[in-house]
């Protein structure tokens, strides 16, 4: 019951704290969405740590680690610090090009028709990786209400959490999340590296060997896992809507530095907690759910209090973000563009609300479909990284890009998830090996036969000062 009441107390605080923050910082869209770009540079930094490393990190990730081993995760951890190396170069243009969302920079490169059709496709993968969140956080409730002797049914467990972060979202936007980020992030780094020597005392005391690797994985299961996450890195819109939300394209790149650094440690410290933890648990059920089982049965009350706090609070705060983002997309690039194009701050407001409430319902109904935590993790960062990636690459850094090869690339991954998914991924190929490459090859190859677009969808255009 005590971990009930501390992650309860943890969740009001943060429920309180983005209202107050919302009476007081939140006075338009543009501050809900960027936070008035004006969020300071370690804040920005444990802001794009915690949205990075949510429900799939310490869910999807950990049941890899714990199913492939130390060295199988290592792998496939590989993916966002090289993502975040390579986001470094991205960053400073990102916020030199004052565009907040991915269908504003798809709209400036390749026209009205990419704009929309990224913002579709973003909002549908943004929804899946949200669904992700709320099954990881009703996970969590129900295991600790077990564990407690309290019986509460996964879709009542479902209910509460989704009721909580819509709450948090709606309040403060942003801004909300940022601050609570940065602690958050603080606070599950250094529980983490608290917990390791710990289980490993108790794992040395029991005489807990690491149990046989169940086979390992093959190079393509391996690829299969790593390029979802490094497309998603790459291009997340997440990662951009916080580069914009810098003070200037300098603060921008060091925050991504800040970034790499924090997410190297946060890799060292899940892999070694799993990896302690598949020696206490030799075989689990869900394994999905080893970080949270290894805290609740194996730490001190105050130190597994800690850690569950600060995994909920990464997963409330990631489900925000891309709640927020997706939300934003249907506000910013679909009703204020073509259904209200002189909507007040108010509107736009209220729209932005209504479509967080909207978006959260259609997520809860997505983890119905979805048996497990990685199977929809994995489909979401496909779509986005197939359909989204390789175009705002492109856009983003290409001169010979034409409007016509950035839709192409855009459609030809979009649909290429949707075909091999429905398919049931043939051959046990991951889906993200063939609809990856498929949108960068129809990229090239359309650039190669079609015009180039007005001097006003031309990359300097892009980067010119407003």
């Amino acid at each position: 019951m005590s971990y009930i009441i501390a992650i309860g107390a943890y969740l009001f605080l943060l429920m309180i704290y983005g209202l107050v923050i919302a009476h007081k910082k939140v006075k338009t869209a543009d501050d809900m969405v960027t936070g008035g770009h004006r969020i300071p540079f370690i804040i920005l930094v444990g802001s794009l740590l915690a949205t990075w490393c949510g429900g799939g990190g310490i869910t999807g990730n950990a049941s890899i680690i714990y199913n492939g081993g130390p060295w199988v995760g290592a792998i496939t951890f590989a993916a966002p610090p090289i993502g975040i190396i390579l986001l470094y170069f991205i960053a400073g243009k990102v916020r030199k090009s004052n565009k907040v969302t991915v269908p504003e920079i798809m709209g400036a490169r390749y026209g009205q028709s990419a704009s929309i059709i990224s913002a579709v496709c973003v909002m549908l993968a943004y929804v899946g990786v949200l669904a992700t969140q709320l099954k990881a956080a009703a996970d969590i409730l129900v295991l600790l209400c077990s564990s407690s002797g309290v019986e509460i049914s996964r879709g009542l467990a479902l209910v509460i959490c989704t009721t909580i972060i819509v709450v948090i979202t709606v309040g403060g936007g942003l801004v909300s999340v940022a601050y609570s980020d940065a602690i958050s992030a603080l606070i599950m780094i250094g529980g983490f590296f608290i917990a390791i020597p710990i289980l490993i005392s108790v794992a040395n005391a029991q005489g807990a060997v690491l149990p046989p690797e169940t086979g390992g994985m093959s190079g393509w299961e391996l690829l299969g896992y790593f390029l979802p996450s490094l497309a998603l890195m790459l291009g997340d819109q997440n990662m951009l809507q916080r580069f914009a939300s810098a003070k200037n394209s300098t603060e921008a790149k060091k925050s991504n530095i800040g970034m790499f650094i924090g997410e190297i440690l946060v890799i060292v410290s899940i892999i070694a907690v799993v990896t302690q933890a598949a020696r206490l648990y030799p075989t689990l059920d869900t394994p999905s759910n080893v970080i949270f089982q290894v805290s609740v049965d194996y730490l001190p009350m105050a130190f597994g209090a800690l850690i569950m706090c600060a995994c909920m609070a990464f997963i409330v705060t990631t489900a925000d973000s891309y709640l927020l983002s997706s939300a934003t997309n249907l506000t910013n690039d679909i009703y204020v563009k073509y259904i209200r194009k002189d909507a007040t701050d108010k509107q736009k407001m209220l729209v932005l609300r209504g479509t967080i409430v909207v978006f959260s319902v259609i997520a809860v109904a997505l983890t119905l479909y979805f048996p497990t935590v990685l199977s929809l993790q994995m489909t979401a960062y496909t779509m986005y990284g197939a359909a989204i990636t390789p175009a705002i690459l492109f856009a983003l850094f290409s001169k010979k890009v034409t409007p016509a090869a950035g839709i192409a690339g855009i459609l030809v991954g979009g649909l290429a998830t949707i075909v091999w998914t429905l398919m049931g991924t043939p051959y046990g190929i991951q889906c993200a090996i063939v609809a990856v490459p498929a949108s960068v090859i129809a990229i090239l190859v359309v650039s190669a036969v079609t015009p180039k677009g007005e001097a006003a969808r031309s990359l300097d255009a892009l980067y010119q000062e407003k």
